[in-house]
């Protein structure tokens, strides 16, 4: 009987092939060098959120998985199960685990888990052994550590299509829905820890602080130039005497209409100007003004608009200020070398601080001048010599024929000052101060021919005094640390005493209500005497408990809750108060002669024996008399 072609048996469903044709190994034609004809096994190792997963083909043909119709092979569940099967599956003991896993193969490294699972169940000799693993930067850590053959890409890749589309169905326990979340939350995890930055080198909030910056200074020349030629109807003068346009606003809203303006107001008006000069020379022209006359709503509605104006120059000026100590935290060399505004421009275009890092010099020069630069080499001319580097103030200072040499060694040094800020652990300033020195003397060199220091002298006092400072900074940190140390303690330390004297207060509070009742003492009776003095009686304590019977028990029992009843008192005449105290007195001398007549109560065990001992004397007593 002839067995039928691989490409009829698949089409057929008959998988594998049939035991009693020509065996070969999977993968027989992959064979290297001197290796060739001997009997190859091939793994697949799949990596899942939920753990590592190895798998082994069953002896197939490559030629047959090659063909097409391998492809609806892997589709199908049933003709899938046929090809490959589960050698080993070793789950993650914890989601941190899963994520230390991630990191290791997304950066090349042979984990101990991988290690061990691959160590355990691949056979013994390696050569026989091929591996096919979808990344090639763990084939080849593996293929270099453990020297098992790896390959990847072809066939491999379509049957990790297919362990991946089966997974949850190839583990015993394992469910679509649970495999989803799995990769959801590891997706997650690994993305945070990817992102992981510092905040206080966010260098997203310069962006936006020095977009925010440019479009307020725009804004606030528009709408000054409003308010100038609003108020100038009224007073035309006064532009050509003032400036500056926060100054301008700020002295419309002062004068309001300028027949109002006198001599009176004239030290205010220096304050506002800064000029005593300035000052004299508005009122002469307010006295002596061409303008129209003005009536008073738009007055209100000019000094409303001029102070929206005012507020907002106010505005501008405490966001330079937060520009510049942010620029301070963020790129504190790069902010001393070229100034706040212009380095957090260049870090504005770049799109982040490591991306202006990762540019070579030659692009940071012209960074913000590609337009001129696309159009000279569109039509052959002169490409340009500077960017947004020219907004600083070396090359405004630089001759004509050295500002292309000095914008060339200014992006140098730009460079070299973005990268120290972005890859060193603790920012300072004195790499950028260093590198300023450098560019004043080479300016000074291309002036008057001064040769400069040479860099490697520069960098070593750099790296010294960087070190000081460093030091000093992580000092200072360490003591903030301690500070908040001890304030967190002792935050946490009254927070459990209140808690424990909360919960201590309740018990107390209900000791207290039950020891109320018994601690309760009569008030001593007071006789009254003839010379109006009161003087207490001598009350003899009891030495032993006394016994009451049920009637006097029940009549205690009425007296007190009478006692306690709240009814509304009236004032007592002097003699029903003394009537009353004489009928206290007859009580507490009955009581006392009541005392010693009555027996002593039996409280406890002990009296309680002692009683029937005493009665059984009394039996003694009287049988022996009878």
């Amino acid at each position: 009987m002839v067995s039928p072609p691989a490409s009829d048996r698949l089409s057929m469903g008959a998988w594998p092939p049939d035991p009693s044709s020509a065996r070969r190994s999977a993968l027989t034609a992959v064979r290297d060098g001197p290796g060739a004809g001997a009997m190859v096994l091939l793994h697949v190792l799949f990596e899942h959120a939920v753990g590592y997963a190895l798998l082994a083909l069953k002896e197939v043909e490559e030629i047959s998985l090659l063909l097409p119709q391998v492809e609806e092979c892997v589709l199908n569940l049933g003709k899938f199960h046929k090809i490959v099967r589960l050698v080993a599956f070793s789950p993650f003991a914890s989601s941190q685990v899963a994520l230390e896993n991630a990191n290791a193969v997304s950066e090349g490294v042979v984990h101990e888990d991988l290690r061990l699972l691959l160590e355990t169940h691949l056979p013994s000799k390696k050569k026989k052994v091929l591996l096919g693993v979808g990344d090639p930067k763990i084939g080849a850590a593996i293929q270099e550590e453990l020297g098992y053959n790896c390959q990847t890409g072809g066939v491999i890749a379509e049957i990790i299509r297919g362990i991946r589309l089966h997974f949850h169905n190839l583990v015993k326990g394992l469910t679509d829905l649970s495999a989803s979340k799995a990769q959801l939350g590891l997706g997650h995890s690994y993305s945070r820890a990817k992102v992981k930055f510092n905040v206080n080198r966010v260098d997203n909030m310069i962006i936006q602080s020095i977009s925010l910056l440019d479009q307020l200074d725009k804004d606030i020349n528009t709408f000054s130039m409003r308010v100038r030629e609003w108020y100038g109807y009224h007073f035309p003068e006064l532009v050509k005497i003032i400036n500056d346009n926060a100054t301008y606003c700020r002295i419309a809203q002062f004068i309001g209409n300028r027949k109002e303006l006198n001599e009176e107001k004239l030290e205010q008006l220096e304050e506002l100007t800064m000029d005593g000069a300035k000052a004299k020379a508005i009122l002469d022209a307010s006295r002596s003004s061409m303008g129209m006359d003005i009536s008073a709503i738009d007055l209100i509605n000019i000094e409303s608009f001029s102070s929206r104006v005012v507020s907002l120059s106010e505005y501008r000026q405490t966001l330079h200020t937060y520009l510049r100590s942010k620029m301070s935290q963020v790129a504190p060399s790069l902010s001393a070398l070229i100034g706040e505004a212009v380095g957090a421009r260049l870090i504005a275009h770049a799109g982040s601080l490591t991306n202006l890092a990762k540019y070579p010099a030659s692009t940071v020069q012209i960074l913000g001048a590609e337009k001129a630069l696309f159009r000279a080499l569109k039509t052959r001319g002169n490409t340009p010599k500077y960017g947004l580097i020219f907004h600083s103030t070396f090359i405004g200072r630089a001759a004509a024929k050295n500002k292309g040499r000095i914008s060339r060694y200014l992006a140098n040094k730009c460079s070299i000052a973005s990268r120290i800020d972005c890859f060193s652990e603790v920012p300072t300033s004195v790499f950028g101060e260093k590198l300023r020195e450098q560019v004043e003397e080479r300016l000074s060199f291309y002036e008057t021919g001064e040769i400069p220091r040479k860099n490697l002298e520069v960098m070593k006092e750099a790296v010294v005094q960087a070190g000081e400072a460093a030091a000093e900074i992580t000092k200072k940190m360490e003591k903030q640390e301690k500070k908040r140390l001890k304030k967190e303690k002792k935050r946490l330390a009254a927070l459990a005493l209140a808690a424990s004297e909360n919960s201590s207060s309740a018990p107390e509070e209900c000791e207290e209500i039950s020891e109320k009742p018994k601690k309760k003492k009569k008030q001593k009776p007071q006789v009254p005497q003839e010379n109006g003095m009161e003087e207490e009686l001598p009350v003899s304590k009891p030495k032993k408990k006394k016994s009451f019977s049920k009637e006097e028990l029940v009549n205690s029992d009425l007296e007190e809750t009478t006692s306690t009843v709240n009814l509304p008192k009236r004032k007592k005449s002097p003699k029903e108060e003394a009537v009353s105290d004489q009928e206290e007195t007859k009580v507490v001398t009955k009581k006392k002669k009541r005392k010693f007549t009555e027996e002593p109560p039996s409280s406890g065990p002990d009296e309680a024996a002692g009683t029937k001992n005493s009665s059984k004397k009394k039996k003694k007593k009287l049988s022996q008399n009878n």
